[in-house]
């Protein structure tokens, strides 16, 4: 299947279960798949027959700027169902929101989650 990729996108939010993630933030990055035909859109140079990922782009952003949760659980969840959503040609989306600040006492580079989502 083919496949738009938008990698490293980088957000500031307020996600976390501590009180001091909440208050000062921090950055997170998300990677996204999207699966989708595109061949129409190839064949005919047609942004019609494809997604727009600046679009997407702003989805993802206003989901991770946005309301503050808990876990990045909630915040994967969250880009999965708005983008299967709101872009009918996506039938499956692989997410990854990576917290590479997030509050573990030691030496990481980086704590993640993924998940793939497929339309009902």
């Amino acid at each position: 299947m083919d496949c738009i990729k938008l990698d490293g996108m980088e957000f500031y939010g307020y996600h976390g279960c501590l009180p001091a993630e909440r208050r000062a933030g921090q950055a997170f990055f998300v990677d996204v798949r999207l699966y989708l035909d595109l061949q129409m859109a190839g064949l005919h140079d047609d942004l019609s027959a494809t997604v727009n990922y600046a679009e997407v782009f702003a989805t993802i952003r206003d989901i991770v700027e946005g309301e503050p949760v808990n876990l990045i659980e909630t915040v994967a969840e969250r880009i999965a169902a708005a983008i299967l959503r709101e872009y009918p040609p996506v039938s499956v989306i692989d997410v990854t929101v990576h917290k590479p600040s997030a509050p573990i006492p030691g030496k990481f580079r980086d704590a993640a989650v993924s998940l793939t989502r497929k339309r009902s």
